[in-house]
C-alpha cells in the first residue's frame, strides 16, 4: 500500500501510521523476488496462455490436468489459488434434467457394457447418443459416436430433424474411420431411433454388436453424456446461435479443432509414457 501511495503521501508518515520501519520498506523495494514467487509468475503466465487457448472455459481441475500433461509438477490447490488470485475462471455446468421417452429394447439386445467404459484397444467399444442444440431458427440435433479407448469423437451428424438417418450417418462416419476388422460393441440408450428395425438391421449388416441401457438409467451411457456436458459447458452454453448453419460450423470447430485434438494429444502422451512390451 505504501508503494501504491508513495506519490500521494509522504513515505515517512505512512510508515509511522502503518507501523512499518522505513529501512524495512526500502529494503523490500530493492529485494529480488524469491524462487517460489518467480516460479508462481512463470506458472501463472502458462495458465493464462492455456486459459486463452481453451476459449476461457478451463477451471482449475481441467487446467491442472493440462499442466500435468505438459510436464508441470504443481498441485491442484496451487493452480486453484493462482487462478483465483489472477481472475481467470472456468465455466460451470448448468444443472438440468430432461426426461426422455424410452423405446422397447429388441429381444436380442442386452447391455454388454454394464457401465464398464474402459477399452484396451481401439474399435472395440463405442458409445452413441443424441443431444439438442438451441438456435434462433429452432432445434439442431447432434448425434455422436465416441470410441471408449481414446475418447475421440469418431462419428457425428447434425440435422434439424431427430430421425433414424441422423444416427445412421454418425455411425457411418465412425465406420469409415474404423481400422480393425473385428466386431465392435456400440452402446446407446433406448431412444426410438436406436430401437428401430432399420437401425438394428444396419448394425447387423455392418458387423456391429448392439448394446442398450436399462430403462431410465442415464448412468448406463455416462461416457457420452459426459461429453455432451463438456460440449455444452465449454462451447454451446456460451453462445447464442442465430441460425442452424452457425451452430453447425461452431460445433464442427469444437469437435475437430478443439476436443479431438486435445484428446489425441493426451493419447499420444500416454502412449509415450507407457513401458515397451517385450
Amino acid at each position: 500500500m505504501i508503494e501504491r501511495c508513495r506519490d500521494v503521501f509522504p513515505i515517512t508518515m505512512m510508515c509511522r501510521l502503518l507501523k512499518v520501519s522505513g529501512s524495512g520498506y526500502y529494503d523490500w523495494r530493492v529485494r529480488q523476488p524469491g524462487n517460489r514467487l518467480q516460479d508462481n509468475s512463470r506458472l501463472l503466465r502458462r495458465i493464462r496462455t492455456l486459459h486463452a487457448d481453451s476459449n476461457g472455459v478451463f477451471g482449475s481441475p481441467r487446467m491442472h490436468d493440462e499442466l500435468r500433461y505438459l510436464g508441470e509438477t504443481c498441485s491442484l490447490n496451487r493452480v486453484a489459488r493462482l487462478m483465483q488470485s489472477a481472475g481467470p475462471i472456468g465455466v460451470p455446468a448448468r444443472k438440468q434434467w430432461r426426461k426422455k421417452s424410452s423405446g422397447i429394447r429388441p429381444d436380442h439386445v442386452t447391455n454388454h457394457l454394464q457401465r464398464d467404459f474402459t477399452a484396451q484397444e481401439a474399435d472395440t467399444k463405442w458409445v452413441t447418443d443424441i443431444t439438442y442444440i438451441r438456435t434462433a431458427e429452432g432445434w439442431l440435433y447432434l448425434a455422436v459416436v465416441i470410441d471408449l479407448y481414446s475418447n475421440l469423437v469418431i462419428g457425428w451428424s447434425m440435422s434439424q430433424r431427430m430421425e433414424k438417418q441422423l444416427v445412421v450417418q454418425a455411425v457411418l462416419m465412425a465406420l469409415w474411420q474404423k481400422r480393425s476388422a473385428g466386431n465392435v460393441i456400440l452402446h446407446s440408450d433406448r431412444g426410438s431411433q436406436y430401437t428401430s428395425h432399420e437401425y438394428q438391421h444396419f448394425l447387423t449388416t455392418h458387423g456391429i454388436v448392439s448394446s442398450m441401457s436399462a430403462v431410465g438409467s442415464c448412468y448406463d451411457n455416462a461416457a457420452v453424456e459426459s461429453f455432451f456436458g463438456v460440449l455444452k459447458r465449454e462451447r454451446v452454453n456460451r453462445k447464442r446461435y442465430l441460425t442452424r448453419t452457425e451452430a453447425r460450423s461452431d460445433i464442427f470447430d469444437y469437435i475437430e479443432r478443439f476436443y479431438n485434438q486435445r484428446k489425441q494429444r493426451h493419447l499420444n502422451t500416454d502412449n509415450i509414457h507407457q513401458p515397451a512390451l517385450n
